[in-house]
């Protein structure tokens, strides 16, 4: 499992919980003047997932204010850069930058500097959001990148690199335990190169992005858009590439570093959301041949026999012995 961590300041004493929470957000970001109007019983909880040196948390809080001043980034500066998804549940989330005034709702993602003073707020509205922090100097983009057009902003968190990395966020919050500690050299880099693309996209500077970074984020983005299609049976690489604007000779060529092919992903994917809903009990009742073509798989007999290769079984005898397991634990 990655390294994690959870609390509520509700197993506190009263007194006790405003102050932990301004030593909370001083350890994971940075040192911050704190308000609120719930400062005198102050309900919050969070979980920290640690990936390398990037800190990855979930959270939920009563309305509060955070500012960082000249001072306190005089004092204390860990030159990191802080995005948050702002979700479903939280009030407008303010933000203040700059010369940059946002109001982020949710679904949508920010952005802020900690070496720099900024202002972020609800005003009459609990925040509930994922935050990520991670070193600036590590980002793949060239040293010189002003980030003053971006941080501060609105920026979408449901298309394009905005999208994949919010669902990569929520995945990782969702599923923290099917991760150990040698996935998170991977898990770092992919979370470093989709910020990186968010921000380049946000500046209008894709160019930024190095080769390494570009190439890591179109495996990511087409990745995700197979599994948004596997229902489509008219999804096959061709169609992956024209979607994506390339080439199927610079498709293959992404995916044998991989070490995989596009349609043996696509045929994989397939097949394990149909197993998946085949184990499914709540799905007793929906014939094999709805199931398969909900997977993409125009004919059943197809289906059945690239099923029994993979599985060693048909997928009705696979749906009996699934469904047989489960009555059996259940009772």
């Amino acid at each position: 499992m990655l390294s994690a961590g959870r609390f509520r300041t509700d197993t506190m004493p009263r007194g006790d919980r405003f102050a932990y929470w301004h030593t909370y957000m001083a350890d994971v970001v940075a040192p911050m003047e704190i308000s609120s109007p719930y400062a005198h019983d102050f309900r919050a909880e969070y979980r920290l997932l640690r990936i390398e040196d990037a800190a990855l948390w979930p959270t939920r809080a009563p309305a509060s204010r955070y500012r960082r001043t000249p001072r306190l980034i005089r004092k204390s500066d860990p030159e990191l850069l802080h995005m948050t998804l702002v979700q479903p549940g939280s009030g407008s989330v303010q933000v203040e930058q700059g010369t940059v005034r946002s109001a982020v709702a949710p679904d949508d993602i920010y952005f802020i500097d900690t070496s720099k003073p900024y202002e972020v707020a609800t005003v009459d509205a609990p925040i509930r959001g994922i935050g990520l922090d991670l070193p600036r100097s590590q980002l793949p983009l060239p040293p010189s990148t002003s980030l003053d057009g971006v941080v501060g902003r609105r920026l979408s968190g449901r298309h394009g690199f905005g999208a994949l990395i919010s669902q990569i966020l929520l995945h990782l919050v969702d599923q923290t335990e099917v991760y150990g500690p040698a996935d998170g050299p991977r898990l770092h880099r992919v979370l470093l190169d989709l910020m990186a693309g968010v921000l380049a996209d946000g500046l209008d500077q894709e160019s930024a992005l190095s080769p390494e970074a570009r190439s890591h984020n179109l495996v990511l983005a087409i990745r995700s858009f197979i599994g948004g299609n596997l229902h489509d049976p008219r999804l096959t690489p061709a169609a992956v590439a024209a979607a994506h604007h390339i080439s199927t000779r610079h498709l293959h060529r992404l995916f044998q570093q991989e070490g995989t092919t596009v349609a043996a992903l696509i045929r994989n994917r397939r097949l394990e959301r149909a197993r998946r809903d085949l184990a499914e009990p709540g799905l007793a009742g929906t014939p094999v041949h709805v199931i398969a073509a909900r997977c993409g798989f125009g004919s059943p007999a197809h289906f059945s026999r690239v099923f029994r290769a993979a599985h060693g079984m048909s997928p009705v005898d696979y749906r009996y012995a699934k469904l047989r397991e489960s009555d059996e634990s259940a009772n």
